[in-house]
């Protein structure tokens, strides 16, 4: 089968009955059609939709180099810097679809296969590494959504703290069988939990002290005794109007509970070796392809921004005071930026030991401790830029009622009615505000793990050695 088309894609996860809970009740019927779910579901769709339109299939396809079919430009490895920037095209036009605010796109979890494919030897286990090579060839030619979960529950973060293996809470290996291993307890956090085809499953940090965390393995998200309970929905009404992001783009979080369930040996990727699994993040392209995705995200996302704020102060003409001007002056910083270091990684890539060409990992590390910083102070800008008239926001109910005709008056701006300007303002407001906005800051807070972490492990790749040499040269210099 070649690239699926959004009805495909929405027919398709409907037919899985998945054990998804929200609300503390389980989800029967179509889930392209509850509430918490439809919004996210039908934008993605759309997502599959583009592959097929005239003006997106060059860019979002290529030939399958297996059956000659168009497959997901997102798939590609890449051999060549043309590649790179083939993929960079295909995820910045997937992502101006969502204004940047799906982070669980199908490109991300895409890019991950692909690059775990790709050093599948690093697996050091031939069923494994032949496993992992089918896996991918089965995604792309099919097309597969995933999910994924690389966190364990928040038990006790001493580092001091071990589970006790008979009473488990993360979800270990339990046994292996002729059938294959036998995956007990819980993860977190799989957004898109339960509106994907499939899980895949990868190593955590405590594979370190008990190999029975040190597997790695993907399964249908209707596999028995697997079940994903969601939070509850940020989108709390479907009317785009009144909440433009959460309605079109709420992607749920879920925690994934894995009751005694069986992975088969065909879809197991490691089992039980903690040697490999400390290697599969720093001997894999897996760090700068999957930041290079994020960050050609994360540009769109932030052209978004500043294009929001750009409308806010032409709306209420604010443009002339100086403070305006260097809070915007901040935004662009942030976006230019990001776009240097995207370009950097393009520019100064390499064909890594697997064979692929993979963006250089230094400017992409940067992009990766930036954005955690830069994409708060964005939305504080926000909240700052557009004061109470973020508060100020009827619904579209209230236009429709007998005060209609008032608030379109009243609310009125320098360059539109009330009607236009509420409705620019309720986007500021889902954007800065709302519950979908927190849960936005706080992902991108988090994305790539904890800040002062990510910043100790940029301190300890990032080769000084030239520069020290350097200083020790012109301090030894006489004239």
């Amino acid at each position: 089968m070649p690239c699926i088309d959004g009805k495909t894609y929405l027919d398709r996860i409907d037919g899985l009955q998945s054990d998804v809970r929200i609300d503390g009740s389980k989800i029967t019927g179509k889930i392209s059609q509850h509430p918490a779910f439809k919004g996210a579901m039908k934008s993605q769709a759309k997502l599959y939709d583009m592959q097929y339109e005239k003006a997106c299939t060059n860019i979002l396809t290529y030939r399958s180099p297996s059956s000659g079919q168009k497959v997901g430009a997102t798939y590609l490895e890449p051999k060549t810097k043309r590649d790179l920037a083939k993929r960079r095209k295909a995820v910045q036009l997937w992502a101006r679809q969502n204004a940047g605010m799906m982070g669980r796109s199908p490109d991300y979890m895409n890019t991950v296969v692909m690059t775990f494919a790709a050093c599948a030897d690093l697996f050091a286990d031939e069923r494994c590494s032949r496993n992992m090579r089918r896996f991918y060839e089965y995604c792309r030619e099919n097309d597969i959504s995933l999910t994924h979960t690389f966190i364990q529950p928040q038990v006790n973060r001493s580092s001091l703290y071990f589970e006790n293996p008979s009473d488990a809470i993360a979800a270990r290996m339990i046994a292996e069988n002729d059938r294959g291993i036998v995956i007990h307890g819980a993860r977190l956090l799989a957004t898109q939990g339960g509106m994907t085809d499939e899980i895949l499953v990868f190593p955590t940090g405590a594979f370190h002290f008990d190999d029975a965390y040190a597997y790695a393995f993907s399964i249908p998200s209707n596999t028995p005794g697997l079940k994903f309970l969601c939070r509850e929905s940020f989108n709390d009404r479907e009317n785009v109007f009144d909440h433009p992001l959460s309605a079109r783009f709420e992607e749920i979080d879920s925690i994934v509970i894995f009751d005694h369930v069986t992975v088969p040996w065909d879809r197991v990727f490691l089992h039980g070796n903690t040697e490999v699994a400390s290697k599969l993040y720093t001997e894999s392209g897996f760090m700068p392809q999957q930041v290079h995705q994020v960050t050609a995200k994360n540009i769109v996302k932030t052209e978004f921004v500043l294009g929001v704020l750009q409308s806010l102060i032409d709306a209420i003409n604010i443009e002339e005071y100086q403070h305006i001007q260097e809070k915007v002056a901040e935004v662009i910083l942030g976006l230019e930026t990001l776009k240097a270091l995207l370009t950097a990684s393009e520019v100064h890539a390499s064909i890594d030991q697997w064979g692929t060409m993979t963006p250089d990992r230094h400017p992409l590390m940067a992009a990766m401790n930036l954005y955690p910083r830069i994409y708060p102070r964005f939305v504080e800008i926000m909240q700052l830029i557009g004061a109470s008239g973020l508060v100020s926001i009827p619904t579209e109910k209230d236009f429709q009622s007998e005060s209609g005709a008032d608030i379109r008056n009243y609310l009125q701006s320098s360059d539109r009615d009330g009607y236009e300007k509420v409705k620019l303002f309720r986007l500021a407001w889902d954007l800065s505000l709302s519950a979908f906005a927190g849960r936005q800051t706080l992902y991108e807070r988090f994305f790539f793990g904890d800040p002062i972490r990510l910043a100790s492990a940029l301190y300890r790749d990032y080769d000084r050695t030239e520069f020290v040499r350097q200083v020790s040269d012109f301090l030894k210099r006489k004239e």
